[in-house]
């Protein structure tokens, strides 16, 4: 059962499938009875929702506003239903969380599960991403939350600061009693891609200017940290995330006192109602603990 309007109910078939004919699978309407109902959509609200390309449908940005406000309409719904229907337990409510992967794997993630055992109708997608535009997936409506650096976040969200993370230089075990000047001069660095900077940073902010200009890339946290197990070179990680591997011995700080903290905020489209879990998201990411 759903609540919204036939129009909105197309509307929502052809975001989720691409395309008006697999949408008109979805609603069990022909082709041409949900291009009515989208067309009937735009004269009321006089705008175009889509652009039609071959590769499908494509939301305008008056589609994006409306997708937001449909997926909000929806949660509100499934918690209506669930209180008229005595809380059933088929009525799901669906959240998808975009971040970083060394703060997803060692924060958001362990922090999503408690919620999520408190309420066992919460269906979560947990969008790891290290190079993807998080801004972009929260306007089209593709993610709910998302973690971002302080300065992307616009005037149209809503966000709550979280705690920084804090980066440290590591290496292979093995480089543990050499000198911090002899590893940045003769060994490579490795980054996530030729934008990411954190390793850069943190040397320049200790004024270390005498490094290797060569980097190996690994766009996956697991490669990046067993390529540095193995000897291939340095990074810049999270304490977070390398506390495991330092505490079994295969990494090592190769200077305790060096590290670079990056601010983060926690985003999301403002909701005239916040749902109980999705309060419950926003608060165990944000807290200090």
């Amino acid at each position: 059962m759903s609540l919204l309007s036939p129009s909105l109910e197309a509307f929502w078939a052809v975001v989720q499938k691409g395309t008006v004919l697999e949408a008109a699978k979805m609603v069990n309407l022909t082709q041409t009875g949900v291009t009515q109902r989208i067309r009937s959509l735009e004269k009321q609200l006089g705008v175009t929702l889509f652009t039609r390309s071959r590769k499908g449908m494509r939301l305008t940005n008056e589609g994006e506003s409306l997708l937001r406000y449909v997926k909000a309409a929806r949660d509100l719904e499934g918690e209506t239903l669930s209180s008229i229907g005595g809380k059933k337990q088929n009525t799901y409510f669906e959240v998808c969380i975009s971040g970083p992967s060394t703060l997803m794997r060692s924060r958001m993630i362990p922090r999503a599960a408690a919620v999520m055992k408190k309420y066992p109708n919460l269906r979560v997608r947990f969008d790891i991403t290290d190079t993807d535009n998080i801004i972009g997936k929260l306007k089209t409506g593709f993610t709910q939350i998302g973690a971002l650096p302080v300065n992307q976040v616009g005037l149209e969200l809503d966000s709550k600061i979280v705690m920084p993370e804090r980066y440290y230089l590591v290496g292979p075990s093995a480089w543990k009693k050499r000198r911090i000047e002899d590893i940045v001069t003769n060994e490579t660095i490795i980054d996530f891609d030729p934008q990411n900077s954190r390793t850069l940073d943190l040397l320049k902010k200790y004024k270390i200017t005498k490094f290797s200009k060569h980097r190996h890339f690994a766009n996956n946290i697991d490669a990046l940290t067993s390529l540095i197990i193995d000897g291939a070179g340095y990074s810049a990680l999270t304490e977070e995330f390398a506390r495991p591997f330092i505490k079994e011995g295969s990494l090592t700080y190769l200077k305790q006192d060096m590290f670079l903290d990056s601010p983060l905020t926690l985003a999301w489209y403002p909701r005239s109602e916040m749902p109980p879990y999705f309060k419950a998201l926003i608060d165990a990411f944000t807290k200090r603990s």
